[in-house]
């Protein structure tokens, strides 16, 4: 009798502790949601000011940048046609972009698939070297190989060409490494089975490795696609003493606002930002599943 009546005070007590600890699990995850939106807000703000101000008349934005409405005029796509017409190339300088950033993409895909797959697989003499040297590469700031990249270039015949906004570009060293770790988390039984059958190196790999690297794939796409993209030193290098017409998008945006002297013209300038940030926006949006699953390989191995 005794136990049954401990039982039966027991059990409210218990339920009460339950209910307290979901409770707080649930103040914890409100708490936790709450204070990640309140960053990414943060972090999308000023792309948010950019959006509305390239939307606003040139008065609006020089005297009330702050405000997310016209004050003193209505909303207007004047500042896009004036960026995209004229006579500033700017049309010119995005093509020039695109076709630099898929030249570049598909170098990443092709070399540095190539590069991370020798470097897990195949056992060659210096192989450890030379992947400590491929990776120390990555230590080296930007700016320090700037004079050493321009001596190259003019040396090669390739200084104010087209080629030198392309061919230093097709594979980098990060590429290397992302898709070296993908391709020594795949189980060896995938390759000793495709040799067991006929397949050679290259078709093996062709034909049976890379359809399964499509996550890292995608990712090592991204990440190249976004760095030929947003590059301004590299093209300034090459090309920035030469013809404006083989331009890139992020050189024409300097120039845009370095010709305007004291009275920037935020209007043109603002508009052009959003446009060079859109293809960016809507890829990583499409592939964004596939950019994080990718990304993981870099830090997760086996």
């Amino acid at each position: 009798m005794a136990t049954a009546t401990t039982t039966l005070s027991t059990a409210p007590r218990r339920n009460n502790t339950e209910a307290t600890q979901q409770t707080m699990m649930l103040l914890r995850r409100v708490l936790t949601y709450g204070v990640l939106i309140l960053v990414a807000l943060l972090m999308l703000l000023p792309f948010v000011y950019c959006v509305v101000n390239s939307f606003k008349p040139i008065d609006d934005i020089n005297q009330f940048p702050q405000v997310l409405y016209p004050v003193n005029g209505t909303w207007t796509t004047a500042n896009y046609a004036r960026t995209l017409g004229g006579n500033n190339q700017f049309v010119r300088w995005i093509f020039n972009s695109a076709v630099v950033a898929l030249f570049v993409t598909l170098g990443h895909i092709l070399f540095d698939s190539m590069a991370g797959y020798a470097l897990a697989r195949i056992k060659f003499p210096g192989r450890g070297v030379a992947f400590a040297i491929m990776i120390g590469t990555m230590m080296v700031p930007g700016i320090v190989l700037i004079i050493p990249r321009y001596f190259v270039f003019k040396s090669l015949g390739m200084a104010e060409n087209f080629s030198a906004l392309i061919l230093p570009g097709l594979a980098d060293a990060f590429g290397i490494f992302l898709m070296k770790q993908f391709f020594e988390s795949l189980p060896i039984d995938i390759e000793e089975a495709a040799m067991m059958d006929g397949a050679g190196r290259f078709r093996m790999f062709f034909v049976v490795i890379l359809p399964l690297a499509v996550p890292a794939l995608t990712a090592l796409a991204i990440f190249g696609f976004q760095g030929a993209w947003n590059d301004f030193m590299g093209p300034l290098i090459a090309v920035g003493s030469g013809p404006k017409e083989i331009w890139t998008v992020q050189l024409g945006l300097a120039l845009i606002k370095g010709d305007t002297g004291q009275a920037l013209q935020w209007d043109i300038l603002l508009a052009g930002a959003v446009i060079t940030t859109l293809p960016m926006a809507i890829i990583f949006f499409i592939f964004q599943r596939y950019f994080i699953e990718g990304s993981t390989y870099t830090a997760v191995k086996g």
